[in-house]
């Protein structure tokens, strides 16, 4: 039980610490009937625009923003219908471009049929080896400004500008060489294996 659902059946008090603040009865009241009254709506209404993982996660958010805004500040709510929506379609659009950020859309979901090795086992180590060998290998036989730049990016963790500046070559140069190092690497290991 999530402590929005506590929030409507046994008060403010079952909130933590960190969210506590002074707060008459009267809000305190009112916040309560309003989780009971909007808290189905919201719910349908995040479920039709986000992902379904979230949902209950900004439902939670849009009662701590109203929690927090009429513990802090004390206004009264003319129309909580209306505020409640303003604020849940505002942290709507926040979620979607923290999610757009994070590019959400091209992650995949772990699955209950992935098996992740619990052991590493002799084998998976001399594999583990050989890769590395074949990696350092391909590495070493880059030209020397591919090679250079690709160290700059990939073990020292310059940007291109900085390996641009520090090698004196162009921002684009940079990403060609870094482009091409990476398919020579690529192929490398598409060989080994």
């Amino acid at each position: 039980m999530s402590w929005l659902v506590k929030l409507s059946q046994e008060g403010v008090e079952q909130l933590p610490n960190y969210v506590c603040f002074t707060m008459d009865k009267l809000c305190q009241r009112n916040i309560s009937l309003w989780v009971d009254e909007y808290l189905p709506g919201l719910r349908r209404y995040f479920a039709c625009r986000a992902h379904p993982a979230d949902v209950d996660d900004l439902v939670q958010e849009v009662f701590a923003h109203l929690y927090w805004h009429l513990g802090r500040s004390g206004v009264e709510v003319k129309n909580p219908r209306n505020y409640i929506y303003t604020v849940a379609k505002n942290l709507l659009v926040s979620h979607s471009r923290y999610q757009k950020a994070r590019c959400r859309a091209y992650h995949d979901s772990l699955s209950s049929d992935f098996d992740i090795p619990d052991m590493i086992t002799p084998e998976r180590t001399v594999i583990g080896i050989q890769d590395c060998r074949c990696v350092f290998k391909a590495i070493l036989g880059l030209p020397p400004r591919a090679r250079t730049a690709f160290k700059f990016h990939r073990f020292e963790g310059m940007t291109y500008q900085d390996i641009a500046e520090r090698m004196e070559i162009s921002k684009e140069s940079v990403k060609e060489l870094i482009q091409r190092a990476l398919i020579k690497v690529r192929r490398a290991l598409e060989e080994a294996s």
